[in-house]
């Protein structure tokens, strides 16, 4: 099992950027995909982004396009998701996963989750 580990989490203005970092341990991630998720109060944990650890290729929820970027170091098994434009409604917990697909990461199911960091973005 892949252990997963984010940081970079805050208190930013709308506007603002901040760029989140998810170091994975353990098995190795070459096989698998690499996703983020969030979970604001009193709502559902949704998709964000995903990267194939080894393809590159990657997919985004229509909330985030154009914003958030998803990119992945492999030589430090270190996955990244860089967010430009914050909006308020961006605030939550965000979580880091690997699974076996991007279609299977798509509809949450992962192996592995991060223990989340928060992101709060002020009006």
């Amino acid at each position: 099992q892949v252990q997963l580990v984010e940081s970079g989490g805050g208190l930013v203005q709308a506007g603002d950027s901040l760029r989140l970092s998810c170091k994975a341990s353990g098995r190795t991630v070459s096989s698998y995909v690499m996703g983020w998720f969030r979970q604001a109060p009193g709502k559902e944990r949704e998709f964000v982004a995903a990267i194939g650890w080894h393809t590159g290729i990657t997919d985004y929820a229509d909330s985030v396009k154009g914003r958030f970027t998803i990119s992945r170091d492999t030589a430090k098994d270190t996955g990244f998701l860089q967010m430009n434009s914050l909006k308020p409604e961006d605030t939550a917990v965000y979580y880091c996963a690997t699974s076996s697909s991007m279609l299977a990461i798509r509809r949450g199911s992962a192996g592995s989750w991060g223990q989340g960091t928060q992101v709060t973005v002020s009006s």
